[in-house]
């Protein structure tokens, strides 16, 4: 019988909190769903397996160390399930490892991240429309997306595109649109309260900083010297079931298709 492995990849968080209720929560549900598979763990990126080593003395894999370590144990088919949002940098890293090490196992394939098909998008807003439907007049929730410098920047874009017209709003970090850009259209929209949330799969770094905290060039100063009542949410895109469900269709999609 052939030994079969899932390996759940994402950016990874320094937030031991967030991590359980998001990467945690859906390599669960990955498990449950998958009882056939081995559900194993990487993360992307050097400085977030670096800290944790650093602050929990945990060890948390890279995509290549997990792969070296599943074909020492003999598993020979391994599905690389990406927790990506967009299809950018860090996706990238997941392909260049389904290149690499394709030869040394019998399969090797990866998931696409949450957003790559026009059905995501429609699946996405109709998701980010739920979580503003019953706000009252003159309030919203803004998204705040990670941004990258890859083509992929265009996905934020077009989910606040999307949703024009609706209480919810999708700006960025690093890319467009900016802060400035959501604020003009808040305005405009007479919005005097927003819900600040994280459109990532953890509440980390960027929404405790960048969104949250009081520094002079977080979404919450900026609203707030606005006129804009900026109220963070610190729940990650991974703590909902829906969520979830979305990353456990694309997997089963995929080893369908191998499957057949």
């Amino acid at each position: 019988m052939t030994k079969a492995a899932i390996l759940a990849v994402s950016f990874g968080t320094t937030f031991p909190e967030t991590r359980e209720k998001t990467i945690g929560a859906t390599e669960e549900t990955i498990k449950e769903t998958f009882p056939a598979y081995d559900v194993y763990r990487a993360f992307t990126s050097k400085i977030v397996r670096k800290r944790i080593h650093e602050k929990e003395g945990t060890t948390v894999d890279s995509i290549g160390e997990a792969l070296e370590r599943l074909k020492m144990h003999g598993y020979e088919e391994v599905y690389l399930q990406s927790l990506h949002i967009i299809p950018g940098i860090e996706y990238q890293l997941v392909q260049d490892a389904v290149k690499n090490y394709s030869k040394q196992f019998k399969q090797l394939v990866a998931t696409p991240p949450l957003l790559e098909k026009f059905e995501d998008f429609e699946r996405m807003v109709s998701f980010l429309k739920k979580q503003s439907t019953d706000l009252p007049s003159g309030q919203a929730v803004l998204w705040m997306g990670h941004g990258t410098a890859h083509s992929a920047f265009t996905t934020y874009a077009c989910l606040d595109h999307m949703l024009a017209g609706t209480k919810s709003y999708v700006g960025a970090v690093e890319s467009y649109p900016g802060i400035n850009d959501e604020i003009k259209r808040l305005k405009h929209a007479q919005i005097e309260k927003v819900y600040m949330q994280p459109l990532m799969m953890v509440a980390g770094n960027h929404a405790h900083n960048d969104m949250a905290s009081e520094q002079p060039d977080s979404w919450k100063t900026i609203l707030n010297r606005n006129g804009i009542n900026g109220h963070p949410v610190l729940k990650g895109l991974g703590e909902y079931k829906e969520i979830q469900e979305m990353f456990i269709d694309k997997l089963s999609k995929t080893i369908e298709r191998r499957e057949n």
